[in-house]
This record gives C-alpha cells, structure tokens and sequence, in this order.
C-alpha cells in the first residue's frame, strides 16, 4: 500500500498538484481552496516530505511514480489533470511515461522536459555535499530566497520566510534522494511529445532555475505556453492570482 500523505478539497474533475523540491503540498492551500469550487484538487506530499515516509536517501523519479499510480489507484482517482511545479514536473512526466493516456492532461510550472545539463549535474552534487554536512535547515534558508528576483525579495519577505518553515519539514534523507533523482533524470521530451492530451507550460522570464531560452526551447511540445513576465521561479507565490486563474481556465478547457 503506498503511504502518501495528502489534503483534497471540492468535488468533480480531480486535479493533482505535485510540490517542487523544498517544498510540501501546503504550497497549493491556495490554489486548492480557489479551484475546488469547481475541481476535486488533490495535493499529495511526496515521499520523504512532511508526512509521507522514505526509505533511504536514494530514489528514483520512476520510482517516485510508481509509488504515486499505486496510491492514485487505491484513491480510485482516475483520469486526473496532473500539474507539478518544478520537481514536481519532472515527477508529472515521469507519471506520464508510466500512466499514458490514463492522464487526462499535465501541466509543468516552471520545469522542464530536458535532463540536467553538467554544470547542473555538479551543482547538484555540491548541494548533496552541503546537505549531508550542514542539515536541512541550513540548506533550505539559503536556498529558497534563490528561486525568488532579486528584486522581489524584500517585498516578498513574509512569504519567502513561510516557504523557508514549510521546506523544512522536509526530511533529510528526501532532500538527498531527490538532489540525486533529479541529477540523474533523463530526457523526457520525446514522452511529451507523442502525448496526445493538453499540455500546458508556465514559464517566468526571470526563471534562474529553469532558464526561459530553456522553456522557449520546448514550447512546440506544449498546446499552451505561457511566459510570465519579470517572474522567477514561484509564479504561485509571484503572480498568484494570475496563476491560479490559468490553472483554472486549462482545467476548463480540458474538461469542456
């Protein structure tokens, strides 16, 4: 039985919100309560994240899927809209090269088809390093500010603080495994490609985590692609309430 902590609200279309890294479903408490008016949202924790357990410091993205189809099937949650910031958008094109056409539809904010490049390979190794040797707090309060403008810290200071809480209920040993997982990622973007479902891409011009040459390189795989302007990494916390109204017209259009 898969052991998936998770909140649901509202009723109808279900809507799966995938957290990035450092992050927990609590990420979406906002955009669940906005689209459960009209969609069964569900925001599941990833294993080794708040209350959902891992075993170890290593997975697999693969793995990471396996585990969320055994639990989507023992909710008899079925042709869902799949939508994961970051992390959590690699984590949707993997549940879509396992699940296929069973997905109603994805939709990858602020993520990307492609594999790691080098450098990006290192900094992922030097982030495992500095986890192991310094712990989660540490790690979370240095990198969360990161993903957010420079320019945008100090106005978003309440929120950047709330984000750095919530990461770090993140265990050490998932903070690890998924440094490791997503280092070690492959390309996905022939799996996104051949799907046939709608796809929709959220991007932010000032995205330091995924740049925005890298979103415009993959457009052409995505029925709808959306750049968000002077937004980094976190449109959700950015640009909410624009974001929260895409979700909300993507979910429509794909159940209409």
């Amino acid at each position: 039985m898969a052991d998936i902590d998770f909140f649901e609200k509202g009723t109808g279309q279900p809507v799966l919100l995938i957290h990035g890294f450092c992050e927990t479903a609590n990420m979406w408490t906002d955009f669940a309560n906005t689209l459960s008016d009209e969609f069964r949202v569900i925001c599941p924790n990833l294993p080794g994240i708040a209350g959902s357990p891992i075993s170890g410091d290593q997975i697999s993205l693969e793995e990471v899927a396996i585990t969320l189809e055994e639990w989507l099937d023992e909710c008899q949650i079925q042709d869902p809209i799949v939508i994961g910031h970051s992390l959590g958008g690699y984590i949707t094109l993997a549940l879509l090269e396992l699940m296929g056409n069973r997905i109603k539809a994805i939709g990858l904010f602020h993520s990307t088809a492609f594999a790691d490049d080098a450098a990006k390979k290192d900094m992922r190794n030097r982030a495992t390093v500095f986890l192991k040797k310094h712990g989660v707090d540490k790690y979370v309060t240095s990198f969360i500010p990161m993903l957010f403008p420079e320019n945008k810290r100090g106005k978003l200071s309440p929120e950047i603080e709330r984000a750095i809480e919530d990461a770090k209920r993140s265990s050490l040993q998932g903070l690890v495994a998924y440094t490791g997982a997503m280092r070690d990622r492959k390309n996905r973007l022939e799996v996104l490609k051949n799907y046939s479902g709608p796809k929709l891409l959220i991007a932010g011009t000032h995205d330091g985590a995924v740049t925005i040459e890298a979103s415009r390189a993959q457009k052409d795989a995505f029925s709808h692609f959306i750049e968000l302007e002077g937004v980094g990494h976190m449109g959700m916390v950015e640009s909410k309430d624009e974001t929260m109204e895409i979700i909300r017209e993507f979910c429509r259009f794909c159940v209409n």
